[in-house]
C-alpha cells in the first residue's frame, strides 16, 4: 500500500510539472528532478503493481507452492498425463517447466534457439505475471519461471477436474470417455432407454418436445401472472411475497401427548434386538471369507457392534457398558463380519419392511426424496479432515437422501472440499430398495445447471430450495417471443443448436450411468467444472438452463409447490438432528482416522436411525389402532403431522443398576512412600 501511494504521489508531481512548464526543456528538467536516480526502481515497482492489480491473487500462491514444489514435480514425473482433446498445449507447457526445473534463473530469456509451447491458453491475468505483458499471438521475450510454474499447476488442477487432462491408469482422473458405452452398444439400447425416460431420442423430435414443454410453462406462468397475489416483478427481478404461516393442525398436540404417555421406554439395544427378530437383518451380515470361523451366537455380536459404531461409543466404552463383550471381540466383528456393502444390504432390508406399513404412506407418496449434508466432526489433525466454510468446522460431510416417508434411503461420507451437488443423483440411482423416488428436493447446492441437465435425461425431476433464485438468469426459448407480463424476467436465450448437436453424446452419458458403467458423481465431477474445451459440459449446461428456468417459473407460479419443497427439505433437517442424537458418543466426534472406517460409521449410524424409525412406526401403528378402537377421533390430517423421529422414549445410555448391599470400603487417608536415598 505504501509503494502504491508513493507511485501515485510521483505521478502527481510529474503531472504538475508537466502543466507548470510550457518550455519542453524546462519541463524535462523538472520531471528529471522528480524522478532522479529512481527510474529503474519506479519501472520495477510499476511492473510489480501491474501484476497484482485487478484483484489478481495468483502470484501470492508462490510461498504456498514452494514447499510442495518438489512433490508436485515428482507426481507429474511419475504419471502419464493425457489430453482428452486435440489441444496438447498444456502437456507441452508441462514438458517445458520440467526441462527448466533445476534452473536457478528467475527469468528465462526466450531466444530463437529456446522452444516455447503454444501459450494461447494462458489466461490474461496470468500472462501479466508470467510474461510481463498480455500476449497478442506473439512469442514472449521472457518467462518468469516461478509464475509460469504456478500458472501451469493451477491450470493442470482445473484440467483434471474438468476432464480436459487425464492420468493414465488413474481411478478418479482417468479418461471418463473410456468408461462410457461403446457407440454400437449405445445404438442397441437407446430406443428402450428413450421409452423408459419418456423422451424422444431423435434430435429434431427431442428439441421440439423440450421446446414445446418449456414454452407451455412460460405461457402458463405469463397468463396466470395477474392472478398471482404473491409474485411481482421489480426492475427485472422477481419478488415473492411470503405465504401465510400454515395453521397448526387441530388436535395434533393432544394426539402427541397421548402417544407419549403410551410409548414404553426402550433402550437402543432393545430396539436393535426387536428389529432383528422381526426382520432377520442379521442374515445380511457374516464373515467376509467363508473360511473364517463362525461365531457361536452371531446376532448378539452384530447387535452390540451396531450399537457401538452406530452410536459412536467406541469399543472400550461399549465393552465396559455391556458385560461379556471384550473390545477386541467387538472390533474383530466389525473388521471381519461387517462391510459397507453388507450394511447397505441390511439398510435395504429395513427400508423394504418399513414400506409395507400404511402409516408412512400418509406422510408421503414415496415418489420424492430430499437431500442434505451434515458436518461430522473429525480431529483437526486428521489427514482426512477439511475445514468447511459453510458449516465452520473441521470434519467430513454425511450426505443423505431422505424419503418423504421419513426413511433414509442413501448415505455417503464425502470430503468438505467436494461440491455436494455432484453426489445428488447417486442416491436415487444406487438405491436398491422398494421405495423408488423420481423427484429430488435439495438445498441451494442443488441448483447447478449441469445437474439439472443430466437429471432430466435420467428421468429425475430436480426441485431444490434455492435461496438466491432471484439473482439467477432466466432464459427465453426464442428471441422473438414477447410475454405480456413476465418479459422482464428473461435476460438471455437458449442455444438450441448446441443441445441438438451434442444430444447423442449427452444421451450416451445418461445411458452409461443407467447401465452402471460410470457413476453420476464421477461424470458430474468432470462436467461441474467449467472448461473452455469441453463441449459436452456446455451442452449439458445449456439443457440444464432450459430445465432450471422451467422449474423457476413453476416455483414462482405455484404456491403449493413452494410449500412442498419447504416441507421436504425440513424432513432432511429433521433427520440430521435425529442422526446427531443417535451418534451421541464422543460428543459426535468421529475418532476413526481411517477413511473406510469413517464411511462405515456413517452407514452404521444410518442403519440404527432406520431401525429406530421402523420401531417408532410399529408402535405408532399399534397406538393409533388402539385409539380408533377406543373411539378416539382421528383423521389422516392429524396423523400426517406425526413423524418417525420421536426420541423421548428411547434410553440411549442403557440401564445402570445400584448395588445397595455391597459393603463400603474403609477410608484410608495416609500414604506410605519410602524416602529417597542418595
Amino acid at each position: 500500500m505504501d509503494r502504491t501511494d508513493k507511485l501515485v504521489d510521483t505521478l502527481h508531481q510529474i503531472l504538475i510539472a508537466h502543466n507548470e512548464y510550457e518550455n519542453e526543456k524546462d519541463r524535462d528538467i523538472a520531471i528529471n528532478s522528480i524522478i532522479g536516480d529512481r527510474k529503474d526502481k519506479l519501472i520495477k515497482d510499476c511492473e510489480e503493481h501491474a501484476i497484482y492489480a485487478g484483484k489478481n491473487y495468483f502470484p501470492f500462491l508462490w510461498r504456498f507452492h514452494a514447499s510442495n514444489r518438489v512433490a508436485l514435480f515428482d507426481i507429474i514425473n511419475s504419471v502419464k498425463l493425457i489430453s482428452s482433446n486435440q489441444d496438447k498445449s498444456l502437456i507441452e507447457a508441462i514438458d517445458f517447466i520440467k526441462d527448466h526445473r533445476t534452473s536457478k534463473k528467475a527469468v528465462i530469456e526466450i531466444s530463437e534457439d529456446v522452444a516455447i509451447p503454444n501459450l494461447s491458453w494462458v489466461p490474461e491475468r496470468w500472462q501479466k505475471a508470467a510474461f510481463g505483458q498480455v500476449l497478442k499471438n506473439e512469442k514472449p521475450a521472457k518467462v518468469n519461471r516461478q509464475y509460469f510454474e504456478l500458472c501451469i499447476f493451477y491450470q493442470l488442477m482445473l484440467g483434471l477436474k474438468s476432464g480436459d487432462t487425464c492420468i493414465e491408469g488413474s481411478d478418479q482422473f482417468s479418461d471418463y470417455r473410456a468408461q462410457l458405452l461403446s457407440w454400437p452398444d449405445f445404438y442397441k439400447m437407446i430406443d428402450q432407454f428413450g421409452q423408459q425416460i419418456g423422451l424422444p431420442i431423435e434430435r429434431k423430435a427431442f428439441i421440439y418436445h423440450v421446446r414445446s414443454w418449456f414454452e407451455g410453462i412460460a405461457q402458463k406462468v405469463d397468463s396466470s401472472f395477474p392472478k398471482n397475489e404473491y409474485l411481482k416483478i421489480e426492475n427485472g427481478k422477481p419478488m415473492l411475497k411470503k405465504s401465510p404461516k400454515a395453521s397448526t393442525i387441530q388436535g395434533l398436540k393432544r394426539l402427541e401427548s397421548i402417544i407419549a404417555e403410551r410409548l414404553e421406554p426402550v433402550t437402543i439395544l432393545d430396539v436393535l434386538n426387536d428389529t432383528r427378530k422381526w426382520l432377520n437383518w442379521d442374515k445380511c451380515l457374516g464373515p467376509i471369507s467363508g473360511f473364517e470361523s463362525k461365531l457361536k451366537e452371531p446376532f448378539k455380536n452384530y447387535i452390540v457392534a451396531m450399537f457401538c459404531y452406530g452410536c459412536n461409543l467406541g469399543v472400550t466404552q461399549t465393552s465396559r457398558s455391556i458385560k461379556d463383550f471384550s473390545r477386541y471381540q467387538i472390533a474383530w466383528v466389525n473388521q471381519r463380519h461387517i462391510t459397507e456393502e453388507k450394511l447397505n444390504d441390511a439398510i435395504v432390508k429395513v427400508i423394504n419392511a418399513y414400506d409395507k406399513f400404511d402409516l408412512p404412506k400418509i406422510w408421503g407418496s414415496g415418489k420424492s426424496a430430499s437431500v442434505d449434508g451434515k458436518l461430522w466432526d473429525l480431529y483437526e489433525a486428521n489427514l482426512f479432515a477439511e475445514h468447511h466454510i459453510r458449516y465452520g468446522g473441521y470434519g467430513g460431510i454425511g450426505y443423505y437422501h431422505v424419503s418423504d416417508q421419513y426413511i433414509t434411503l442413501f448415505s455417503r461420507f464425502i470430503p468438505c472440499g467436494v461440491h455436494e451437488a455432484i453426489h445428488i443423483l447417486d442416491g436415487l440411482l444406487e438405491n436398491e430398495s422398494d421405495i423408488q423416488p423420481d423427484t429430488i428436493h435439495g438445498d441451494t447446492h442443488a441448483q447447478s445447471e449441469t445437474v439439472f441437465g443430466l437429471s432430466y435425461l435420467l428421468g429425475i425431476k430436480m426441485m431444490p430450495r434455492i435461496r438466491n433464485w432471484k439473482h439467477l438468469t432466466f432464459y427465453k426459448s426464442r428471441k422473438e417471443t414477447i410475454y405480456k407480463h413476465i418479459e422482464d424476467l428473461f435476460s438471455d436465450r437458449i442455444d438450441w443448436d448446441l443441445i441438438e448437436k451434442y444430444l447423442p453424446d449427452m444421451l450416451r452419458v445418461a445411458l452409461s450411468i443407467k447401465a452402471g458403467r460410470i457413476s453420476a458423481s464421477s461424470i458430474l465431477r468432470r462436467l461441474g467444472t467449467y472448461s473452455r474445451k469441453n463441449k459436452l459440459y456446455k451442452a449439458f449446461r445449456e439443457l440444464g438452463r432450459v430445465v432450471r428456468t422451467a422449474f423457476l417459473l413453476d416455483y414462482l407460479n405455484d404456491k403449493e409447490l413452494r410449500e412442498i419443497i419447504q416441507a421436504a427439505t425440513c424432513k432432511s433437517e429433521s433427520f440430521n438432528k435425529f442422526a446427531n442424537w443417535i451418534l451421541f458418543g464422543e460428543g459426535g466426534l468421529i475418532t476413526e482416522n481411517n477413511r473406510d472406517e469413517q464411511r462405515k460409521i456413517i452407514k452404521y449410524n444410518h442403519f440404527v436411525a432406520n431401525c429406530l424409525s421402523f420401531h417408532n412406526v410399529v408402535n405408532l401403528t399399534k397406538i393409533i389402532n388402539d385409539l380408533v378402537d377406543e373411539g378416539y377421533p382421528i383423521n389422516q390430517e392429524v396423523v400426517g403431522g406425526l413423524s418417525s423421529y420421536m426420541t423421548a422414549h428411547f434410553n440411549r445410555f442403557g440401564d445402570f443398576r445400584l448395588n445397595f448391599d455391597e459393603d463400603v470400603r474403609e477410608l484410608v487417608h495416609d500414604i506410605h512412600i519410602p524416602e529417597f536415598v542418595d
